[in-house]
């Protein structure tokens, strides 16, 4: 009966989220609120908190994202909300041990779904969350989790710990990567993490993995995005950054001089890469249904990792490009999960860009 209703509920949050999507793209509103930046990213997370979780946003996405909440979390701790972290952590655990499975999504009813498939990032995410919060595991969750790196380092990994040449989700979840620079520092994290947690059914090490992007990946300007492509990602060039997996200036600042000299934060901070044709893309999130979704757009998110890269190794372009940002809040009156190549909002013929996206923190925390 239980794999019943674990089937049931996956198709269910699954339905939902479409419906939601197409609802919001062809009759949804989009709330804009008033002051400047800071203001209005200030109501936007008030009102993404609703007594049990931090809904993904103000749009369609009002559900939970491990993902999204994932690299939220330590800003929202550093931002004061410890206790709203460790209560939404609380119901995310239940619903996952309820379900035997750690999932991309959880609906408000608890339905555990994958979108748009499932994907090698959700458990170092949901790891990330419980160290940089300091969430106080009890013995139920500790071994629910032992289990859950079991089935991750099964699913996704090399008997070693290298990651499988295979198709997963990840952030990027347009693209079909191979070993993206990206999956890499996630991976690394989770091994960051899984000793920090004393889980002892990851053995691997997270020098393993910045040696790995240290040698496979770093082509001198930037991290490449993944195994067959040499090509410029935001994230896959951000990450091993932004998570701490390789802490070093030099090529940081060549990767930060990169992006200047492609001006990819114009006309805000970032464009994803301005080579898309060297990228294989899902069939459903291309041309004509979703053009350019994660081409040349802006994507809000990427531009606050950039901006916390900046801020990181005191990059002099940092206040230019922060007084963008905020420009680009203002402009919209909202937070948007993504825009057009020209700063505009983005719409497609079954998918507009989300308003008041729960990123915000992120950039409350600058």
């Amino acid at each position: 009966m239980k794999p019943i209703i674990r089937i049931g509920g996956v198709i269910l949050g699954s339905i939902r989220a479409e419906y939601r999507q197409l609802h919001n793209r062809y009759f949804g509103t989009i709330e804009r609120f008033e002051g400047d930046a800071r203001a209005i990213c200030n109501q936007i997370l008030d009102k993404l908190w609703q007594g049990d979780f931090y809904r993904t946003s103000l749009g369609h996405f009002d559900f939970f994202w491990m993902r999204d909440f994932g690299t939220v979390a330590q800003s929202l701790v550093r931002l004061g909300h410890t206790d709203k972290v460790h209560h939404t952590l609380k119901w995310v655990l239940r619903m996952y041990r309820r379900a035997n499975i750690v999932s991309t999504c959880i609906d408000k009813n608890g339905n555990c779904f994958e979108a748009p498939g499932r994907a090698i990032d959700t458990l170092p995410w949901l790891l990330h969350c419980i160290v940089v919060s300091d969430y106080p595991l009890n013995k139920s969750e500790r071994t629910f989790l032992e289990k859950q790196l079991r089935k991750h380092r099964k699913i996704y990994l090399e008997a070693d710990g290298s990651i499988k040449s295979m198709n997963f989700g990840e952030m990027r979840d347009a693209v079909k990567y191979d070993r993206s620079a990206y999956a890499v520092s996630l991976v690394g994290r989770m091994a960051f993490c899984a000793r920090a947690l004393q889980l002892s059914a990851f053995p691997f090490a997270v020098e393993q993995y910045r040696d790995d992007l240290l040698k496979n990946y770093w082509n001198g300007e930037y991290f490449n995005a993944d195994m067959k492509t040499n090509a410029f990602s935001a994230e896959c060039a951000l990450f091993p950054f932004f998570l701490d997996i390789v802490d070093n200036e030099v090529h940081a600042g060549k990767t930060m001089d990169y992006i200047n000299k492609k001006k990819m934060n114009k006309p805000y901070p970032l464009v994803y890469t301005k080579q898309p044709d060297e990228f294989t893309y899902h069939w459903w999130m291309t041309a004509p249904a979703m053009p350019n979704y994660a081409g040349n757009s802006v994507w809000s998110w990427h531009g606050e990792f950039y901006l916390h890269v900046l801020r990181k190794y005191n990059r002099p372009e940092y206040d230019e490009q922060y007084a963008s940002f905020c420009a680009m809040i203002e402009r919209h009156g909202t937070f948007p999960e993504m825009l057009n190549k020209d700063g505009s909002w983005y719409y497609a013929p079954i998918y507009r860009g989300d308003p008041g996206m729960v990123w915000v923190a992120l950039f409350l925390e600058l």
